[in-house]
């Protein structure tokens, strides 16, 4: 046999071994019956899942009730409102008619109520072969969010009553989720919204006299600053969602910057550097403009002037995005205690500006925590004397974290930035 043929023959020979080697492994993930039940009973209770963390509804209820009514071995099954009112009802041919879902009704009605169990045997009904309706209270934090309700052909004995009774237990524990995922779309708005609230008055107020001061001199350029002006607020209190694009909050950033160079003059220098790959990465409504109106507070303003870079680079799986400034810096020490906040101190001394800003970082390194983990926080690096520099490091991709709207393109560039970005970051 040529040497060819021979090493040909080896290669396929080992391939076939490899293949068997992967079905012996595969069949064995689920080889024996009470694996097959284990898998089974996982995949059926994650398919009640899915709609339950959505929480108590109608369509809800209709979506969980096969998975429900499988976990429970019953032949029929309703689920209940916090208040005992009927939301949905499945189950075969003969179990329900209108005389035992009015029972149904009753018991659901007492079991949400009094917050207990409630067994009825041989309920009176169309088929004589159900025996039981059991009605099992489902509660998070002690209240009473909805009821199960079944339906059986056999007299529930203590396997059986514990089985519904788990089955409930893990629709109390899927219900709790979805309320927890409420209250942090709720927190989460209430963050945004306590944002807006800190848009600085005084900026409001620099701004709209900065466009004043050119209406005479320069109607031109006041035309463009009041549009600028129109434009960030709309951003600012827009309602399309907590999640924004990197380009969209860049854009609205050149807008506030635009307005604040308006007034600093040649003061304020920016300094601009963004890799073109990180421009649609998504990240937290209004999370970098916090850090740049810090920026510009307290290292520009309280020295009359300075340069502030702004800089998004591409870490492979992550982009970090940083802003520094020249100013006049603070106490690292501070900051090694643990409060954030004091960041906004850096001045000399705290002032009602100054702890209003304050919230803004905690309100940002909660929201960078709470979307992608403790891993995400803002980083600050700082000296007396030695400028500021924030920093967040954000994930390219989140599985569940989106924007509802992005447009992922540079931000309009003025003749100033566009020159600031040349040099490329101090």
């Amino acid at each position: 046999m040529p040497d060819g043929m021979a090493v040909l023959l080896a290669v396929l020979v080992l391939a076939a071994v490899a293949v068997v080697v992967v079905l012996l492994r595969t069949r064995r993930v689920v080889a024996s019956p009470t694996e097959r039940a284990v898998h089974a009973t996982l995949n059926t209770a994650s398919q009640a899942a899915r709609p339950l963390r959505r929480g108590l509804t109608a369509e809800s209820a209709y979506q969980a009730l096969g998975p429900l009514r499988a976990l429970t071995a019953t032949d029929a099954i309703a689920l209940y409102d916090g208040d005992g009112t009927r939301l949905a009802s499945d189950g075969e041919p003969h179990a329900w008619d209108e005389q035992l879902l009015h029972r149904a009704d009753e018991i659901a009605t007492t079991a949400a109520t009094e917050l207990r169990r409630v067994l009825l045997t041989d309920p009176v009904g169309a088929d004589a072969r159900l025996r039981a309706l059991v009605a099992e209270p489902i509660v998070v934090d002690d209240r009473g969010v909805g009821v199960l309700v079944v339906a059986s052909t056999r007299r529930p004995g203590p396997g059986m009553l514990g089985a519904i009774a788990e089955v409930a237990r893990y629709a109390s524990s899927q219900l709790e989720l979805a309320d927890l995922d409420a209250s942090r779309a709720r927190l989460d708005r209430a963050e945004v919204l306590a944002l807006r609230a800190q848009i600085s008055p005084h900026f409001i107020y620099n701004a709209l006299s900065t466009i004043a001061s050119f209406v005479r001199t320069d109607p031109d350029r006041a035309r463009e600053l009041i549009l600028d002006f129109a434009d960030f607020t709309r951003y600012s209190f827009r309602a399309a969602g907590e999640y924004t694009v990197l380009a969209d909050e860049l854009r609205n950033i050149d807008r506030y910057l635009t307005l604040e160079r308006a007034r600093f003059g040649a003061a304020l220098d920016v300094r601009l550097q963004v890799a073109p790959e990180v421009l649609g990465v998504v990240l937290p409504f209004l999370a970098l403009q916090p850090l740049v109106e810090n920026a510009v507070r307290h290292g520009v303003a309280a020295r009359g002037g300075g340069t502030i870079s702004i800089v998004a680079r591409d870490e492979g799986s992550d982009c970090v995005i940083t802003v520094e400034d020249d100013g006049v810096g603070m106490d690292p020490e501070v900051l090694r205690s643990g409060d954030i906040d004091a960041l906004d101190a850096s001045t000399t001394a705290p002032s009602s500006e100054t702890s209003g800003a304050r919230v803004g970082l905690t309100n940002v390194d909660h929201r960078l925590r709470a979307a992608f983990g403790n891993d995400y926080g803002l980083v600050v690096e700082t000296g007396i004397g030695a400028g500021t520099k924030v920093g967040m490091r954000v994930p390219k991709f989140r599985a569940g974290v989106r924007a509802q709207h992005s447009s992922p393109t540079p931000p309009r560039q003025t003749e100033a930035a566009a020159q600031s970005q040349e040099a490329g970051p101090r």
